[in-house]
């Protein structure tokens, strides 16, 4: 049998390692794109869906005995679902790196549904005057009393924008989210007991010897 030179495996060895190097990196840098993206999306996300919810959704005039008076309601007058799912989904994003495996693919379930809830709420919030009609009920005060000339701003369909980029972020995390790091471990102890380095030889000879092993509250004396 002839045996194969030693500087030739040498090469061989040196190759596959070099191509498994190469091919690590882009997946590396991949993850790294995708959760930058996952993150800039999310965070940005949840702040254009909050400040949506802020801001006026419709107005109009309730008819009074003194004239029109005009009404405004805002987005959480109108729903408080957007604001809400925008937390969750905030929230959602930052335990995806505080868990692994299935929790993992769970939370990042959860931040997709987010953005989705966030999505209709907002659409189905879009042209609703049910806010509207408390407000000229409460501020006539007849409970029949609607509002006239209603009109609707684009806010909702923001806030449905930033559900948008919470339910991008969501797919992001189910399809990548394996490759993407987890909080460091290193301060976290397994609850398993370490292992004490074996007791260095005392020489009774050695008064030095002797006071070390005092100070790390052995008993000299004692025969190993």
């Amino acid at each position: 049998m002839t045996a194969v030179p030693k500087a030739r495996t040498h090469e061989a060895t040196t190759e596959a390692t070099a191509d498994a190097e190469a091919k690590a990196i882009p997946s590396s840098s991949g993850g790294r794109r995708t959760l930058a993206t996952a993150l800039l999306l999310g965070a940005l996300g949840a702040a254009v869906t909050l400040l949506a919810s802020r801001q006026t959704w419709s107005e109009g005039d309730a008819q009074t005995a003194g004239g029109a008076l005009h009404q405004i309601a805002s987005g959480g007058d109108v729903t408080g679902l957007p604001a809400a799912l925008a937390i969750v989904g905030l929230a959602a994003l930052v335990a995806v790196f505080a868990v692994r495996g299935a929790g993992r693919a769970l939370v990042s379930g959860l931040l997709a549904l987010s953005g989705a809830g966030t999505i209709a709420a907002a659409l189905l919030g879009a042209n609703d005057n049910g806010a509207l009609d408390e407000k000229a009920a409460t501020a006539t005060g007849d409970a029949a009393a609607t509002i006239d000339a209603v009109t609707h701003t684009v806010w909702p369909y923001v806030a449905g924008v930033g559900g948008l980029l919470l339910f991008v972020a969501g797919l992001l995390a189910l399809r990548f989210g394996s490759r993407w790091p987890a909080m460091s471990g290193k301060y976290e102890r397994d609850g398993a007991p370490r292992r004490r380095k074996a007791a260095a030889a005392v020489d009774p000879d050695r008064p030095e010897d002797l006071w070390k092993a005092l100070d790390r509250g052995e008993d000299p004396t004692r025969e190993g």
